[in-house]
């Protein structure tokens, strides 16, 4: 149950009724002269002790606006710092639709993009340039539905921002995918624009309570910031085939349908974790802030082999 403030206003003290005014009696002006000169008295005594104190330290007149200068200064720089985390980081962020064709495509150049026309939208995700060749990494839940496809109707469209500022729309081939870790890659053509990838970090020294943020396109809104804290290290969470993934980031940075597969990004701007799953409160769908992310570092290790490969290390033997 909802509980509701109140903030209860106390009235003014209304003004005595008119005939109730009176002028000040001689006692009312004595005290009033005795307040008054005990106040000249006391202010005259505050400043010449001011004076004073300034001649036996003279940089004290500047220690205090030059203390007011620097909170104001560290302020600023503690609320900057997201908006250049941001301004730096969020072109290498991209934008996932799954598309379904509504009938099979006549030719190989109908490829089924214009989702009003031909194609209906199945789900949403994010991910992150992972190279300039075009590479992108996500989650193998966003993609999975392009992973097991053999109707020939899947799609996936990938809308991002080259390194000019220019946004683009192309198809993505999915190129390899490890439903063990949760991850996939896509891969888009970027002949004629200049991609602008990530800066992979690492995910091995990280602490709990460390700032980090999250870019991604809950429930379709892009370039989505929320920011957070490291709130644990270490985690389990359960993949798409049911195997757990260890060493889980969990965060408070929000995290909800649409953010999967976008990155977490330290104070540095660095790829620490791809977001990947949050609990959420049962039947709401709300996020509960308990949120997690697969640890860089596990990326670094599973991507190369899904790029060159098309398959993890551990289904080629």
């Amino acid at each position: 149950m909802a509980k509701l403030g109140f903030v209860m206003c106390m009235p003014l003290p209304s003004p005595l009724p008119p005939h109730q005014n009176r002028p000040p009696s001689n006692s009312d002006n004595t005290t009033l002269c005795l307040t008054r000169r005990q106040s000249f008295i006391f202010t005259s005594s505050s400043l010449l002790s001011s004076y004073l104190l300034m001649r036996q330290n003279p940089n004290l007149s500047t220690t205090f606006p030059s203390a007011i200068a620097q909170e104001i200064d560290e302020l600023d720089q503690e609320e900057t710092r997201p908006v250049k985390i941001f301004q730096e980081t969020s072109s290498c962020v991209v934008f996932i639709k799954d598309l379904q064709l509504t009938k099979s495509p006549k030719t190989t150049s109908e490829v089924g993009l214009a989702e009003d026309e031909n194609a209906k939208v199945e789900g949403t995700g994010s991910g992150f340039i992972w190279d300039k060749f075009g590479h992108i990494v996500t989650n193998y839940h966003v993609v999975s539905k392009l992973a097991t496809d053999t109707s020939g109707l899947q799609r996936c469209k990938v809308s991002l921002v080259d390194s000019a500022g220019n946004s683009i729309t192309r198809e993505g081939t999915l190129i390899g995918f490890d439903p063990d870790y949760d991850l996939a890659v896509l891969k888009v053509d970027a002949v004629g624009n200049e991609l602008k990838a990530a800066t992979i970090g690492t995910s091995r020294e990280l602490q709990v309570g460390q700032s980090c943020f999250a870019i991604g396109n809950p429930y379709g809104f892009e370039n989505t910031l929320t920011t957070g804290v490291i709130s644990g290290l270490g985690r389990e969470i359960p993949s798409p085939n049911g195997r757990a993934i260890r060493g889980a980031i969990q965060t408070d940075a929000a995290i909800n349908a649409g953010n999967s597969g976008g990155p977490l990004i330290d104070s540095y701007g660095h790829v620490i974790g791809v977001n990947t799953a949050t609990f959420t409160r049962k039947g709401s769908g709300i996020s509960s802030g308990v949120n997690f992310a697969i640890p860089i570092d596990t990326a670094v290790r599973v991507v190369p082999y899904l790029i060159v490969y098309g398959t993890p290390y551990t289904d080629r033997y």
